[in-house]
């Protein structure tokens, strides 16, 4: 299993700061398919639409943009904000679910409500 990275929640090359405020912890993969993205498209709004901000843990509840598919292998955004983070950070590529699988099967998935 691989360890997480300490990403910037608003990224350096974008003007984030170096403090502890701005970390956060990401799987490598998500970080770099984040990279210095701050916004996405929510696949289900018109194309023409504006781009919407992307889940920030700080300001943000994970359970008001997210929830977890029956089995808990997959994750479904609830609203644009949540859309437009699955599909930038790519949520569900297949190593990921087959990684929730497992750890479904171990015991050791879903994490605690944090609420």
């Amino acid at each position: 299993m691989q360890s997480f990275s300490i990403e910037h929640i608003a990224p350096y090359e974008r003007g984030g700061a170096h403090d502890l405020d701005n970390f956060a912890f990401s799987c490598q993969g998500c970080n770099n398919h984040k990279y210095t993205k701050t916004e996405g498209r929510d696949p289900e709004s018109d194309p023409k639409a504006p781009m919407v901000p992307l889940f920030h843990p700080r300001q943000n509840r994970w359970h008001d943009h997210f929830a977890w598919s029956e089995d808990f292998t997959i994750i479904a955004g609830l609203t644009p904000t949540g859309r437009a983070t699955v599909e930038a950070l790519r949520l569900n590529r297949p190593g990921l679910v087959n990684l929730r699988r497992l750890l479904v099967d171990a015991g050791e998935h879903p994490p605690p409500d944090p609420e």
